[in-house]
């Protein structure tokens, strides 16, 4: 072969060598993304490979939100009080990323009713964390029921009933209250004594069949919480609905919301417990020192916290390369959107308390070592590439 020929042969080889480079080059991923150019990949059946790009995938922060901040101070929060005790909230207004569940920590004095009142958008739910209360409800069918309430107590009044809450016997009560709407606000109350006062009083004498002057001698605004004469608890008899339908559940007394964990215990009432309690589920978690709630996320609701003792730590995951960390101490809420992963461990030297509820009555969700564990090993080597067979193994077993 002359040297004509092989110089030819030998830049030919060249060229086809430098071409196949750059289609490679011109079809690689961009540095710094997970993106190729639009189109690449083939449309409708007519697909093919495209070069391999990055173990990882590569999240530009410009494609996802920011991870919001999933902790406030309730308690922080400046209290609204009148003359039988005071109430401290935490809304969508206060607290953006709770845009499912509202929260109101309530204090009542001896003697002291919260007025009879009515939520336009939100159900309530209640736990009694100390004092004794009792709570009249009104439902649109014309029936009431009146109930007494212990430390550990629950109360759930569906949307629009109307009710009021009453302190019994000579100890102040308060409790959490949870609704299922983040944009609910105390102040957004429907009050009987508000509703008197800007009503015509000629009104309010044909409704009640008084001289309309007696009105006269009514609050000039809303009482919201009154002060009043210590009701002995002997005196504040109940009258219960039929138990199916009821508005009170004994959480920390009724063997049916028992739900041990490792780490833990959890008391939990859903619909499936508590049947008029469709549209919320509630509980309260304790963990022991060190331990934690592992890793998991709720398939059909948002969480919420309120921390009632110890110091926590909630580690949330919210897809997209973003994840947080948040310290809690008491007094402190939490709000876990549905859906983002999420564990709770107790960081302090005493057991760590919780409250929590989530915005529907039925409780569902799927813990991340379950899943592990229900995956095939070669799934599971191929997802973690660089774990060792053995790892894998562990994991597995738990």
């Amino acid at each position: 072969m002359d040297a004509n020929r092989r110089s030819f042969l030998g830049t030919a080889a060249l060229g086809a060598g430098s071409l196949i480079a750059l289609n490679q080059a011109a079809n690689a991923v961009t540095p710094g993304t997970d993106h190729g150019d639009a189109g690449e990949g083939g449309f409708g059946r007519d697909v093919t490979s495209l070069q391999g790009g990055a173990p990882v995938a590569y999240h530009d922060p410009k494609d996802v939100g920011a991870m919001p901040d999933f902790r406030f101070s309730l308690d922080g929060n400046k209290p609204k009080v009148t003359s039988g005790g005071w109430a401290k909230e935490a809304t969508v207004h206060q607290f953006p990323i709770s845009k499912g569940i509202a929260g109101v920590h309530m204090y009542l004095e001896p003697g002291a009713s919260r007025e009879l009142h009515w939520h336009a958008i939100a159900a309530e739910w209640a736990y009694v964390i100390d004092g004794r209360c009792q709570t009249m409800v009104l439902d649109p069918s014309g029936a009431s029921e009146i109930n007494n309430y212990e430390p550990g107590d629950l109360w759930y009044f569906p949307k629009g009933h109307g009710h009021s809450i009453q302190t019994i016997g000579d100890k102040p009560c308060h409790f959490i209250l949870s609704f299922d709407n983040g944009a609910f606000s105390e102040h957004g109350t429907f009050s009987i004594t508000d509703w008197i006062d800007v009503t015509p009083k000629d009104m309010l004498a044909l409704d009640f069949g008084l001289p309309a002057d007696v009105f006269d001698k009514f609050p000039k605004g809303e009482a919201y919480i009154q002060a009043g004469p210590v009701i002995p608890i002997s005196q504040a008899l109940d009258a219960p609905w039929p138990k199916e339908s009821t508005h009170k559940f004994r959480l920390l007394k009724d063997p049916r919301a028992v739900r041990e964990f490792d780490g833990g215990t959890f008391r939990l009432a859903t619909v499936d417990e508590w049947p008029i309690q469709k549209t919320m589920s509630g509980g309260v978690m304790t963990i022991r020192p060190g331990q934690m709630r592992k890793l998991h996320w709720n398939v059909n609701a948002n969480e919420w916290h309120f921390y009632l003792k110890g110091k926590g730590q909630v580690a949330l995951f919210g897809s997209g390369g973003r994840g947080k960390v948040a310290e809690f101490k008491p007094g402190d809420v939490a709000y876990i959107p549905m859906g983002f992963g999420h564990a709770i461990k107790n960081t302090g030297d005493e057991d760590l308390e919780i409250i929590q509820t989530w915005d529907n009555g039925k409780f569902e969700e799927i813990d991340l070592d379950a899943w592990v564990k229900a995956s095939p090993n070669y799934l599971l080597s191929n997802n973690f590439a660089g774990a060792s067979p053995e790892t894998i193994a562990k994991m597995k077993q738990g």
